[in-house]
């Protein structure tokens, strides 16, 4: 009897035991995040675009009184690594020892505990500007005041900019710099009839350098004006639309462009070694960091001197690993049109890579697909900038450029770990960089500030290694819907990346974007609407130590902690809110 009774119990206890496993595990509850901090968004700037490890910073910030409690705050991602009481607007900091790091400074006060951030900036900590290079331009070389051209400088400073291409600043192609004997010009004409000076070009290479920055020298690697062989061009150099050198490959240019573009193989060891000169005698006069490679795309079936087949995507990397002979010191990279020629680019002495964006390459989608293509085809080796012209047929009038269209390509990038060329005396809205129809709105220039004070303060998790890879998230009201990259029209897009104890956790908001096109070339995309506390449900099969979110929408970029709740794998949290972009980051 008492056999039976241990076995009906048994019995009973494993029913119950199936029961309960059969049962749904439920969702658990994330408790409520602390209060947003209030942002006074105040004006500060750091006096360079990067720092070497060690060095100080100097800042300066424009604020009417101080709090007496007032501090700043140094953090590496959310980690605070130092902290100290400030009592004025100026005050200077000395950078950790780690070389290729991001920081960002937060200046705050706490009353009865409530926090107010007054400002925030990102300092970046790089003894190499081609790891995280954030690229701007100049254009215009005529008779530009010191006053002018400083200020110009300034601000490119306050977007971190650390490179700037000098675009069309040089006389002929194949002679860039001319001389008089031995003696640079006072002036010269560049290709478009527009005056150029000397003293501008070199004034502007100094402001730069005062402030970190790297000058590059613009360039064709292939071309020609007319009459170049009294200059020593051989005809045995260039490109020809035939197999009998009859007609030699150009871009005919009417007024008020001074000359036609010939183009030449950049194969051909003897045009190497023939703007090898050339670009010697551009470092010897000008103090340039390196040269900007330019080139204008697949010109279709052409043939060399000989007859024979030109292959025009494979002779740019034999060209750039040649100029690198010329001067190893110096920095050198390639526009890739569209993508041409970027396999070899890649794998060359190229620093970096750079992408000049065309059709069909038209949706945000195909914004990443370069990017990813290139870290493919350099082995994650070689960080992505982008030439992505925005509004392009608004620029054919005079206008302002559409703050959603450039936020949201910027989210987007940024959110990808490329950059993006547009930031000079103007914005960028052509590839003519002189195009100045479209100005920045107030809104823009303060959101950029804040754009790129995110690039830099989250490098690390942005562009320094990583692999992307699916998260899954799932919304567990009815506030936001999600799905997994590739965005979507009506979509919150969800892009992870992963490192070895830490998630990221990109959120880009399409709910209700009016386009998918990242050029936006009408300026028709809207502000996405304002999404609060949406409650998300993460699956992974880690332990949660930590959850924070950054976003350059909200409070200048400043890191937040995030509370959440697991129970098993299901780990449950609430995004404060979503503009355009919000960054989470999980660490196990």
């Amino acid at each position: 009897m008492k056999q039976l009774q241990i076995l009906i119990i048994a019995i009973f206890s494993l029913m119950s035991t199936a029961c309960k496993a059969a049962e749904p595990e439920k969702t658990p509850e994330a408790p409520a995040n602390v209060p947003t901090p209030v942002f006074s968004n105040l004006s500060i700037n750091t006096n360079k675009s990067a720092y070497k490890p060690g060095d100080v910073v100097s800042f300066s910030m424009h604020i009417p009184a101080l709090a007496t409690d007032t501090k700043v705050r140094y953090k590496h991602l959310n980690t605070v690594i130092d902290e100290e009481t400030i009592t004025t607007g100026n005050w200077t900091w000395k950078t950790p020892a780690n070389d290729y790091t991001g920081y960002v400074a937060e200046v705050y006060s706490l009353t009865n505990n409530v926090e107010t951030i007054y400002a925030t900036i990102g300092i970046d900590v790089s003894s190499d500007w081609k790891k995280f290079p954030r690229y701007g331009f100049l254009s215009k070389f005529g008779s530009v005041s010191d006053n002018d051209m400083n200020a110009i400088i300034s601000n490119l400073n306050r977007y971190h900019i650390n490179g700037i291409q000098f675009y069309d600043w040089q006389n002929k192609h194949h002679i860039p710099l001319p001389l008089n004997g031995t003696t640079p010009l006072a002036s010269w004409k560049d290709i478009g009839n527009r005056d150029i000076y000397f003293s501008t070009v070199e004034k502007y290479i100094a402001a730069a350098h005062t402030y970190n920055m790297k000058a590059m020298f613009y360039d064709l690697v292939y071309g020609a004006w007319n009459n170049a062989d009294a200059d020593g061009v051989k005809k045995e150099w260039y490109i020809y639309t035939d197999n009998t050198h009859s007609n030699i490959d150009l871009f005919a240019l009417n007024s008020p462009f001074i000359s036609n573009l010939y183009f030449l193989d950049p194969g051909n060891t003897e045009w190497q070694n023939y703007m090898k000169e050339s670009v010697k005698s551009v470092y010897k006069y000008l103090s340039f960091d390196g040269y900007h490679m330019d080139q204008v795309g697949d010109r279709g079936t052409r043939y060399k001197y000989d007859g024979s087949f030109e292959n025009l995507a494979t002779s740019f990397k034999p060209y750039i690993d040649a100029i690198k002979t010329a001067a190893p010191e110096k920095y050198n990279v390639m526009n890739a049109v569209a993508q041409y020629g970027q396999p070899g680019i890649a794998t060359s002495t190229s620093d970096f890579l750079y992408s000049e964006v065309w059709s069909p390459s038209d949706s945000y989608n195909d914004l990443v697909n370069i990017i990813k293509q290139n870290n493919t085809l350099s082995n994650n080796t070689k960080n992505t900038v982008l030439a992505a012209y925005m509004n392009y047929d608004r620029a054919n009038n005079v206008g302002y450029f559409n703050t959603p269209s450039i936020l949201m390509a910027n989210a987007v990038i940024f959110a990808f770990g490329g950059d993006h060329l547009e930031l000079g005396e103007h914005m960028l809205c052509k590839e003519y960089f002189p195009n100045n129809n479209l100005t920045m709105k107030d809104d823009l220039k303060q959101a950029l500030v804040n754009y790129y004070d995110f690039l830099v303060a989250y490098q690390n998790l942005l562009r320094d290694g990583g692999t992307f890879n699916t998260v899954g998230i799932t919304s567990t009201d009815s506030k936001m819907s999600v799905s997994a990259w590739p965005a979507a029209q009506g979509k919150v897009a969800v892009v992870g990346k992963k490192y070895d104890t830490t998630q990221v956790i990109h959120f880009i908001n399409f709910s209700n974007s009016t386009t998918q096109q990242w050029r936006d070339k009408d300026g028709i995309q809207v502000m996405p609407a304002l999404i609060k506390d949406a409650r998300l449900l993460l699956t992974t099969d880690k332990t949660v130590r930590k959850m924070w979110i950054a976003t350059p929408d909200v409070a200048g970029g400043a890191s937040r902690s995030l509370n959440f709740a697991q129970s098993g794998n299901k780990v449950s949290f609430i995004l404060p809110e979503l503009r355009y972009w919000d960054m989470v980051v999980v660490e196990y």
